[in-house]
């Protein structure tokens, strides 16, 4: 352990952090990369406190696909009848735990069931749960703000050249 009592792999300790910097993802670029992994966190509001869970889930179009099973606390989401869904928000990200390096995507919208059956089994066949419980319906979350940034190396600083040597 450090001096900060975290415990770090061997051989970190100390070592310097390579400069990087963040660049900011635009809509288009965050979904095609939330499309390249199927695990993320979805944020909704349990008794009135945030909740998170993490989930697997498929991106169809810019929408959001998970997969509930009943009695669970994503079953439970209901929104008023004259609202689009619950809002949620939904992150997911791939940060290299030794460079540092990586993106993030987060999407805030609104959640509510799938209640088409032929999507419900296009679903089905897409999402496979994690967890030994059947799965008896699924989110579709649609996506209203969706950011994102990539965590990138620093271009390297340009070598000021060298002064040539005096003349004799």
């Amino acid at each position: 352990m450090d001096h900060e009592g975290i415990r770090r792999p061997a051989g970190r300790a100390g070592a310097s952090t390579a400069a990087r910097h963040m660049r900011e993802l635009d809509r288009a670029e965050a979904l095609r990369l939330l499309a390249t992994v199927s695990l993320g966190r979805i944020v909704f509001t349990q008794h009135a406190l945030p909740a998170v869970r993490p989930v697997n889930h498929v991106v169809d179009g810019e929408d959001i696909v998970i997969r509930i099973h009943g009695g669970g606390a994503l079953a439970s989401l209901a929104a008023p009848a004259d609202a689009p869904g619950v809002v949620v928000a939904y992150e997911a990200d791939v940060i290299d735990p030794d460079t540092h390096l990586g993106w993030s995507v987060v999407v805030t919208g609104y959640a509510s069931p799938v209640t088409d059956a032929d999507d419900a089994d296009r679903y089905a066949d897409l999402v496979h749960p994690w967890v030994a419980q059947a799965m008896t319906g699924a989110l579709r979350i649609r996506p209203d703000l969706v950011t994102g940034f990539r965590l990138e190396a620093a271009p390297p600083r340009p070598t000021p050249p060298r002064p040539a040597p005096a003349a004799c």
